[in-house]
């Protein structure tokens, strides 16, 4: 099944680490707003943990460039939560494909970092169930070349 839902998943996403382990769309959805929860709280542990454990799982974006593996995402994001930056975004606007043990959620952040700069990105994550919801995948694309040269320089920063 596919469906457009603006989810709103930002600052005040919530950590649904244990209803993120029930199969079904609910589980899925639980993952998805703890994934949020993590990124806007600087949860590294959360945020890692809630990635497959796989060398495979793939996380391409306007900072990292393509990685692969869990130590790859979290050695991004360890750089992204040290400093100052700050990021804060919102998931809506997503086209939701349902598969039997796997989501793509694809959408839109839309947010700061250091406090008032805008940031709009083009996300799609890709979830499977093993277990539990976990992300094997995610692709974010910033569009505007003056504020993906703005991000990258602060995250360089």
């Amino acid at each position: 099944m596919i469906e457009l839902v603006d989810y709103r998943y930002g600052p005040d996403a919530r950590p649904r680490v244990a209803e993120a382990r029930a199969a079904g769309r609910e589980g899925a959805l639980a993952a998805l707003e703890t994934f949020y929860y993590a990124l806007n709280n600087k949860d590294l542990d959360v945020l890692v943990d809630g990635w497959a454990d796989d060398p495979l799982v793939q996380l391409n974006n306007p900072v990292g460039g393509i990685l692969r593996g869990r130590e790859a995402v979290r050695d991004l994001y360890r750089r992204v939560f040290a400093g100052s930056l700050n990021v804060q975004v919102t998931f809506g606007d997503a086209a939701t494909y349902w598969l039997d043990d796997s989501v793509v959620f694809a959408g839109r952040e839309v947010g700061s970092y250091l406090g008032d700069r805008p940031l709009q990105i083009r996300t799609t994550r890709v979830f499977r169930y093993d277990g539990s919801w976990q992300q094997i995948h995610h692709h974010g694309s910033i569009d505007d070349a003056d504020m993906l040269a703005a991000y990258q320089q602060a995250v360089r920063d």
